[in-house]
């Protein structure tokens, strides 16, 4: 399912690379078999305006939309677990499903970087693909709402991976859901964050914390995997370690 591949590159942070292969990717995106018909023209106006825009206002609007506050996170255990200890845990059974398939990550992201995650779906058969989206309709759903009540264009992205597994979306629901919600980029909101991460590193407990859950926790706790007490992912699991679904699943705001 090379769309995935497509949607990960314009989910990811924007490059010149990215921009100069506007062409490419309308192609790939004309030529697919999966989407519908006006999932494609949705997806390819988006790229017309990401790809037409100056790189810096996109690099800008991303880090705005992504990287402040937490509701908007691409880290799909950011919304699973939180800052519990959990997320490294699940974190080291997703590197473990990657590196038995072959999947290796060149770059430093941690596994449950959407963009990452659907590059190695796109290389999945079809069957386990939607599986495994349909494991995680409930975050993109919430994601889809987020953006939409931001009035971005990045929407139309979450809103094709939920259509590629037809999942069926209350969106007045959760649109109520996300109105309701209390945004976390204000400069108030960051600064409260930050003054909670500061008194919890004076504590001595900021492993407790999501960083606690990057790189050398990572690797720590890959030494273990081997324990036979290790659990497999909850929220993302293998195809066949996973229930059987519905073809259509009804996401709301609950």
């Amino acid at each position: 399912m090379r769309n995935l591949k497509v949607i990960s590159a314009l989910m990811d942070y924007p490059e010149a690379e990215l921009l100069e292969g506007r062409q490419e990717l309308i192609a790939e995106l004309r030529d697919d078999a999966f989407l519908a018909a006006e999932q494609k023209e949705a997806l390819i106006e988006f790229v017309d305006q990401l790809c037409t825009s100056d790189l810096l206002d996109a690099q800008e609007e991303y880090v705005a939309l992504f990287d402040r506050g937490r509701s908007n996170s691409l880290l799909l255990f950011e919304h699973v677990h939180g800052e519990s200890r959990d997320r490294g845990q699940a974190m080291v059974d997703l590197m473990s499903v990657y590196e038995k398939q072959g999947f290796v990550i060149d770059q430093r992201e941690l596994p449950d970087y959407i963009p990452l995650f659907l590059e190695f779906l796109s290389l999945r058969p079809e069957q386990e693909v939607r599986q495994w989206l349909m494991d995680v309709s409930h975050i993109l759903a919430l994601l889809e709402a987020r953006l939409q009540q931001r009035e971005s264009q990045y929407a139309v992205l979450f809103e094709a991976l939920l259509s590629l597994v037809g999942v069926e979306v209350e969106r007045a629901e959760l649109k109520e859901k996300v109105a309701s919600e209390e945004r976390d980029d204000t400069p108030e909101a960051l600064d409260k964050v930050w003054e909670e991460e500061m008194v919890r590193f004076t504590e001595g407990s900021a492993q407790d914390g999501a960083a606690g859950c990057g790189d050398s926790l990572l690797n720590q706790r890959r030494q273990e995997l081997n324990a036979p007490d290790i659990a497999k992912p909850v929220h993302l699991a293998p195809m066949s370690e996973q229930p059987s679904h519905k073809p259509t699943q009804r996401v709301t705001g609950s």
